[in-house]
């Protein structure tokens, strides 16, 4: 081949390439949402299927899946909570106010939203300093401020499901274990339910119970999770969120050392779906709850990219 043929050959590569680039990220932006939007899977939730859900109670039982935050809650890496009561237990006590004597405290919290039970934003993990929808960095955190805005996510009232791994294993699964698509279908089809359009999605690993009391440090290190494909093919059933009796979701150390946090990154980033962490779903697993009316009215603090939240099942 002569100079010429080379060169062509060189720009016809180049092409391909660049085609192919841009190819991966017309895969997963623009949103199937729409290009101009932030909110992701939550747009599958309507009053229809508010209305669905609430037919699933029956019972009337509450369950609090939430955990409390405190300075001893497991964290992932250095995150830190910390609460100062105002006056102090040293201060002199201010005299009353008023004939009625109207006496009070206050506190000044200082902490991460993503310590205990939390929401991922969609502005959390993002691919390359691109977030959902493709936005960037710049586009996305700015001093007019921030794109992906967990204050702007809508209440999240919808059919919940609960998939008990546990009962699929026969036992709690273990740090770094991977459930994927075959696993989830099989421990559906086990215990009679299905996922769809809105739903939110709870995984019962048993990691919290073994855990998050005799060992924090393993608790908030190490676990087991969700897996790419299985996140993929939820997140295609047109899931509003996925989570976990974890703290982060997926399997750690991760199915490939090489790609860590990947459901978060294709959950978050590419599918447009929230991920909850470090739900307790002990008790509705106790129960043998499969599916429940879900509420969620998480705090709406402008800028954060994840929420201490207490969602609730009711059955």
């Amino acid at each position: 081949m002569g100079r010429t043929g080379w060169i062509a050959a060189g720009a016809a590569l180049a092409a391909t390439l660049m085609a192919g680039a841009a190819t991966a990220h017309e895969a997963w932006y623009p949103s199937a949402y729409g290009a101009a939007d932030t909110l992701g899977a939550v747009n599958n939730l309507s009053p229809e299927g508010v209305k669905r859900a609430a037919a699933l109670v029956t019972t009337g039982k509450v369950y609090a899946l939430g955990v409390p935050t405190g300075v001893s809650t497991p964290a992932y890496g250095e995150r830190r909570y910390s609460v100062e009561r105002i006056p102090g237990p040293a201060a002199p006590l201010a005299p009353p106010v008023g004939a009625n004597k109207v006496t009070a405290y206050d506190e000044r919290v200082v902490t991460s939203m993503g310590i205990g039970t939390q929401m991922d934003g969609l502005g959390h993990l993002g691919i390359d300093h691109r977030y959902y929808n493709g936005l960037h960095a710049s586009q996305v955190n700015t001093d007019k401020g921030f794109a992906l805005d967990l204050a702007r996510v809508p209440p999240i009232v919808t059919r919940g499901v609960l998939i008990d791994m546990v009962r699929h294993f026969g036992k709690p699964l273990a740090a770094g274990q991977a459930f994927n698509r075959a696993d989830i279908e099989a421990a559906m089809r086990a215990q009679k339910v299905t996922v769809g359009k809105g739903d939110v999605v709870l995984f019962h690993t048993g990691w919290m119970a073994a855990k998050a009391q005799s060992d924090r440090d393993v608790f908030r290190s190490t676990e087991p999770g969700l897996g790419e494909e299985g996140a993929i093919w939820l997140a295609d059933q047109g899931v509003v969120a996925i989570g976990a009796d974890t703290v982060a979701l997926e399997p750690i150390p991760f199915e490939n050392p090489d790609r860590p946090f990947i459901v978060h990154q294709t959950l978050l980033a590419k599918k447009g779906v929230h991920v909850l962490e470090t739900i307790d779903t002990n008790a509705l697993a106790a129960d043998g709850v499969t599916e429940f009316l879900f509420v969620l009215g998480q705090p709406r603090f402008e800028g954060t990219v994840q929420i201490v939240i207490n969602p609730v099942a009711i059955r």
